[in-house]
C-alpha cells in the first residue's frame, strides 16, 4: 500500500490515540504524514500517499486534485513563520480516521499568532490505501453557505498560481522538505 515511515521521512511517528482506539501501521503512516503536513513539513514523497484526485477542505479552501492540494500544503511554509502542534489525539481508527488537533500559527511578516482547534477527518481508499480526502474542521465546523464555498474554491485555484511546488525530490530537498 505505501512506503514505510522511514522511506517517507515522516517526523510525527508518536501517534497519540484515545483509549480503545488502535491503528495499524498503514494508518499510523497516514496520520503521521498528515500531522507533518499540518506542521508545514510537506514533501513530494509524503504527498504520494494521496490519491491524484484527492480533496483537502478547510474553512478557507476546497482544494480538489493534486495541483490544488499540494499548493495548499506547501503554502503553509510561505504563510507562517512558526507552526507548533500543541495537541493531537486520534479519536477513531475507522474510515475516516478522526483526530482532534490544536495548532498555533504565527503569520509571517506581521507576527500575528492564532491557535486553531480542529477536528480532522482522513478518508482513505481501502484498496489503494491512499488518502482521498482530508477535512480540517475549525472548531468542528466547515462553512456551508454557497458564498463561502465560492470563496473557498477561488482560493484553491489561486494558491497554486502563487505557491511553488517542487517538481522533483532534488528540488524538494533543497527546500529542506525531505
Amino acid at each position: 500500500m505505501s512506503s514505510g515511515t522511514s522511506d517517507l521521512n515522516i517526523e510525527n511517528t508518536n501517534i497519540k490515540t484515545a483509549s480503545g482506539v488502535s491503528l495499524d501501521e498503514h494508518k499510523k503512516t497516514l496520520v503521521g504524514s498528515v500531522l507533518d503536513l499540518f506542521a508545514g513539513r510537506p514533501s513530494l514523497k509524503k504527498l504520494q500517499l494521496w490519491d491524484d484526485n484527492g480533496v483537502f477542505q478547510d474553512p478557507i479552501t476546497i482544494a480538489e486534485g493534486r495541483k490544488q492540494y499540494e499548493a495548499q500544503w506547501y503554502g503553509l511554509q510561505a504563510a507562517f513563520s512558526e507552526i507548533e502542534r500543541l495537541h493531537h489525539e486520534v479519536t477513531s481508527g475507522g474510515n475516516p480516521i478522526t483526530m482532534d488537533l490544536r495548532t498555533r500559527y504565527v503569520v509571517k511578516g506581521i507576527g500575528k499568532e492564532q491557535t486553531i482547534d480542529s477536528k480532522i477527518n482522513i478518508f482513505h481508499d481501502k484498496d489503494t490505501g491512499k488518502i482521498t480526502k482530508v477535512e480540517d474542521k475549525w472548531d468542528g465546523k466547515l462553512p456551508d453557505s454557497s458564498l463561502m464555498n465560492a470563496f473557498r474554491k477561488i482560493n484553491a485555484v489561486t494558491v497554486p498560481k502563487v505557491v511553488g511546488v517542487p517538481k522533483s525530490d532534488e528540488e524538494d530537498a533543497k527546500l529542506g522538505n525531505q
